[in-house]
């Protein structure tokens, strides 16, 4: 009895593409891929993913994979761009938080407080835009969102099939749509924020105008801490419920669904 083992260098060289694909997405996406998450672990993560997906998504594959070593090479730079692109413009969507963050802190008198964002980005941020980041990859793992995550891994293979030429204009056109968009999002995510500030300060330079002698700045910087605060307080569920559906918009953008 002969053990027949041939199909084993193609089976190697499709798993090598898949994990290449999934590996550099996982690396990237929003919720699998924040940089608190070890690296050792996410790609564990997309390994089991990948041993997962397999059985699956091997179909897209040809089966003659190791009989051309260029078409193969083309193949693996194919999959590193698409799992580049894919997770850039998804991970540009949690640069929302940080954005509305920013501008939260400015206008309530706290944008001097800098911190490391170890959720998402491990550079300096404001601190309650490193507050809403921790707050919204609990949220999206709470309420099951993460699925959608793993569901754009799966259908990326059904969007843009292996082999075919990289769609690099429609990548580029979704990447300036998802920069631009997150802009208008952090904005209306800050809007209390902003028209309070605009309010608060109109009343105090108005103040200082009929009390010249006033110390405005040692009354003021604690009145906006705190009431900056206690607006926040109220208004936390609806800005993070809110961001939700636009993460859940933007990432079903990339599922087939």
């Amino acid at each position: 009895m002969t053990l027949e083992l041939s199909f084993l260098p193609n089976v190697a060289a499709m798993f090598m593409l898949m994990f290449a694909r999934l590996g550099t997405m996982v690396m990237l996406l929003p919720a699998l891929g924040e940089s608190a998450i070890p690296v050792r672990m996410r790609l564990t993560i997309a390994l089991g993913l990948t041993l997962v997906l397999y059985p699956v998504v091997s179909r897209f594959y040809p089966q003659d994979l190791t009989s051309n070593i260029p078409r193969l090479g083309t193949y693996v730079a194919g999959e590193f761009i698409i799992g580049f692109a894919i997770g850039l413009s998804a991970r540009m969507i949690t640069a929302t938080l940080q954005i509305a963050g920013t501008i939260m802190a400015n206008q309530i008198g706290l944008a001097f407080a800098m911190g490391a964002d170890m959720v998402s980005t491990g550079q300096q941020g404001a601190l309650i835009g490193n507050y809403l980041s921790i707050l919204a990859v609990t949220l999206v793992f709470v309420t099951d969102a993460h699925f959608l995550v793993i569901a754009a891994l799966h259908d990326s293979f059904t969007l843009f099939p292996p082999g075919n030429i990289v769609p690099i204009g429609d990548f580029a056109k979704v990447a300036l749509d998802t920069f631009s968009h997150i802009f208008t999002i952090a904005v209306r995510m800050s809007a209390p924020f902003i028209v309070v500030g605009l309010v608060f300060y109109f009343g105090l330079g108005l103040l200082n105008k009929l009390m010249p002698q006033l110390q405005i700045f040692f009354i003021s910087i604690p009145v906006s801490i705190t009431f900056g605060i206690a607006l926040l307080l109220v208004l936390i569920g609806t800005i993070m419920n809110w961001y939700l559906g636009h993460f859940t918009e933007q990432l079903g953008r990339f599922t087939a669904g």
